[in-house]
């Protein structure tokens, strides 16, 4: 309620601020990157605070009317000459190396400060601010493939807002079929592992006593969630994802159930790529489940391998030998996962070479290959199982060969194994895990004797 007032009334006085500003001056109308830049030139300049507000407001409309052809240049502008007061940079300098005290660093500080941070402040301040200016930064990110110089203008926005999205400012809700509609359209729409087909799909994930589904939501975007987790209480760790999405399933009584499945973790807002906070996610519904649930016990997830079989398709290091490759030509073979002898050969290659992926495997910086491995091990859990054939989608098919797996997530032991991966890029895992791996060690043998 107080958090709706306070926007009404920032609403207010920008509508107000619009009014003044519009009889005071005359606003540039142009609708390209230049007027726009013109008039954030303007807003930079200092005005009171209603007219300063709806200022800001102009500016973001004016943005979301910009043509996408015009997109390039607004940034590029804003990266080439909303930087550092150079003259002051240098007067900082000077009065720093001549007498380095506080006073004189905390002016080479704030003398060094690009002056689009403060225009983004400025920007936020408007009624609408902070999502218009995460919507703006998914535009950004889709341009800096091919513009390398656009790199520091989404360093000082990723620093921004990094500070606005911080734990400290994050609420997590639980959602169920009487959370507002729409906010259950933004879950069916933005569920990016394993598809929503429709309403009865989405009740049949949320509604059941086994179900759980918990989201992050900033205040400044209360109808919008950041991140969410869908939860299915089971009474085992589960090596398939098709139970447990099953129409005709059965529910498991909550006295009965002993783990906690994290089975799809799912940003919503591109703009926010690079702002971690899934782990305070995992960490908070763990919690949430344990006050609830105490007989809970064993908290995983039963997570997808997106990058596995490009990885084995194109990677030079892959550990195969001629024959096994011509054996991975089977996965090319409709509905080769029921032919018994075809699985079972084609599960004597892959799982050795998932624990390969897994434990060896590493992108040209060093770098786990696969992004849901490199979330949930550096968020401190253990790689606990390999599934062969737990998803049999067209996607896992497609992406994994059907290969899903288990992290663990042991609360006394989160932070070890956190440190590990962080500072020694150590994989956590398994002894089971880790047997997959010798027995690749053992075939790679027989390769090099034969």
């Amino acid at each position: 309620m107080a958090s709706a007032f306070f926007t009404d009334l920032l609403a207010t006085i920008s509508e107000r601020g619009r009014f003044l500003l519009r009889r005071s001056e005359p606003i540039d109308e142009r609708q390209d990157a230049e007027g726009l830049i013109e008039l954030c030139e303007a807003l930079l300049s200092g005005r009171g605070e209603a007219s300063g507000t709806a200022m800001a407001r102009e500016v973001l409309d004016r943005y979301q009317d910009l043509p996408a052809s015009e997109q390039p240049d607004f940034f590029h502008a804003l990266a080439r000459h909303f930087g550092p007061d150079r003259d002051r940079v240098a007067k900082a300098i000077e009065a720093w190396q001549a007498n380095p005290g506080d006073g004189n660093g905390g002016e080479l500080h704030f003398a060094s400060e690009p002056r689009r941070q403060e225009l983004i402040r400025r920007l936020n301040r408007a009624p609408g601010g902070t999502g218009d200016l995460v919507a703006m930064r998914a535009d950004l990110l889709s341009l800096l493939d091919g513009h390398r110089d656009l790199a520091a203008l989404d360093r000082d926005i990723v620093h921004l807002l990094g500070s606005w999205f911080n734990r400290g400012f994050l609420v997590l809700r639980r959602i169920d079929w009487s959370t507002p509609a729409n906010i259950l359209e933004q879950i069916i729409r933005y569920e990016a592992v394993h598809e929503i087909s429709d309403w009865d799909d989405l009740r049949r994930r949320i509604d059941p006593v086994d179900r759980r589904c918990y989201a992050f939501f900033h205040p400044a975007m209360a109808d919008a969630p950041l991140i969410f987790v869908e939860v299915a209480l089971t009474e085992t760790i589960p090596a398939a994802i098709a139970p447990l999405l099953a129409v005709d399933r059965h529910a498991v009584p909550t006295d009965r159930a002993r783990t906690a499945v994290f089975y799809s973790i799912s940003n919503t807002q591109r703009g926010l790529g690079g702002i971690t906070f899934g782990n305070f996610l995992i960490k908070q519904v763990v919690e949430e489940l344990r006050r609830e649930l105490p007989k809970l016990d064993t908290f995983v997830t039963l997570s997808p391998v997106p990058g596995f079989m490009q990885w084995v398709k194109t990677a030079d290091d892959v550990p195969l030998s001629d024959e096994e490759r011509t054996q991975l030509g089977r996965l090319d073979e409709p509905k080769w996962f029921e032919n018994e002898e075809t699985t079972t050969q084609l599960r004597a290659v892959l799982e050795p070479l998932a624990a390969h992926y897994f434990l060896k495997a590493r992108t040209s910086k060093g770098r786990l290959i696969d992004p849901v491995a490199r979330f949930h091990l550096g968020n401190g859990a253990r790689l606990e199982r390999i599934n062969w054939l737990g998803d049999l989608s067209s996607k896992g098919m497609r992406e994994s060969a059907g290969v899903m797996v288990n992290y663990l997530y042991r609360l006394e032991d989160i932070e070890k194994n956190h440190e590990a991966y962080a500072n020694d890029g150590e994989v956590v895992a398994s002894s089971a895990v880790k047997r997959l791996l010798k027995t690749e060690g053992r075939r790679l043998l027989d390769m090099r004797l034969t």
